[in-house]
């Protein structure tokens, strides 16, 4: 699993401390929730398929376009209503 920061043009040391501590909280919701939504279907064991956009300004997370299609239909809709914002 993967995470690209949409953090805007200021990025100082509390802001990389905020975006550690933010991943250490999201990976297990998200973990959890690929876990839940893909146990009958077969893919990437380690979920090293899975791309996600962090924005922090709008606080807001999505499934990115580098998720292989067919998981990015079958998670998409639940993803945003569960995980999306934060």
């Amino acid at each position: 699993m993967k995470f690209n920061w949409i953090i805007g043009e200021d990025s100082d040391e509390k802001l990389k401390k905020y975006c550690i501590d933010m991943e250490y909280r999201l990976r297990p919701r998200i973990m959890k929730f690929l876990i839940e939504k893909l146990d009958d279907i077969d893919c990437c064991s380690d979920f090293s398929c899975f791309y996600f956009d962090i924005d922090v300004v709008c606080n807001r997370v999505t499934v990115s376009s580098p998720t292989p299609q067919k998981y990015l239909q079958i998670i998409k809709a639940d993803f945003e209503r569960e995980i999306g914002f934060y």
